[in-house]
């Protein structure tokens, strides 16, 4: 087998990801096939720029506006981009409501199709063989392995992004918030609670 070849460039390559990507990144760079500064720009994108803290403000802003809520679930591209909030992978977004009787959950069973401009760089977990196989199989048992126990009677409802459809779920709304401005309930929004597999906080 090819990769059986310890004289092949990859087995050249260190194990651990991180080094495996700056090793790649110093050849590459070292080669002129890439602009370091292009590089840093775009790993500023994505770790400042967009990420959980923007769907965070879809979500509080839903919880504490009803008519956009209802815009939100009707069309959630249009109504994220009203919060000039738009990007590659989040072209056709699609909002899921949990309520007392469905828990949402969101996985990619083909790859790690992910809402890139709202929730940022997927965490690795969600990438994982394990997570896209027994989150459609076992829900409810890969939910309380993330230390979500939902109760008997509210079903769970999983949700297959593609390459053309990203979802977001909207989380419902922590009981004593309802003093609360946007910018509170926003930091009260984890980013696994927009994925299905975590909750909002509680009030301080």
């Amino acid at each position: 087998m090819p990769h059986d070849d310890h004289d092949h460039p990859h087995s050249l390559l260190p194990p651990e990801p991180a080094l495996r990507v700056k090793a790649l990144e110093t050849i590459l760079t070292a080669k002129g096939l890439v602009d370091p500064a292009a590089l840093d720009e775009i790993l500023d994108t994505y770790e400042r720029k967009v990420g959980p803290h923007l769907g965070a403000a879809v979500v509080a802003r839903a919880w504490s506006d009803p008519d956009y809520r209802a815009r939100l679930l009707a069309d959630a591209t249009a109504a994220i981009a009203e919060l000039e909030i738009s990007g590659r992978q989040g072209e056709h977004m699609v909002a899921v409501e949990n309520t007392p009787e469905t828990h949402n959950m969101v996985v990619c069973t083909l790859c790690s199709c992910y809402p890139w401009p709202v929730l940022g760089i997927p965490p690795g977990w969600y990438k994982s063989d394990a997570y896209r196989a027994r989150a459609v199989r076992e829900p409810r048992k890969v939910l309380a392995e993330f230390g979500v126990t939902l109760p008997d009677g509210q079903k769970v409802r999983v949700w297959d992004s593609t390459a053309e459809v990203r979802y977001l779920v909207i989380p419902m709304r922590p009981a004593g918030t309802e003093g609360l401005d946007e910018a509170a309930l926003a930091r009260l929004v984890t980013r696994d609670s927009m994925i299905g597999t975590g909750l909002p906080t509680g009030p301080a």
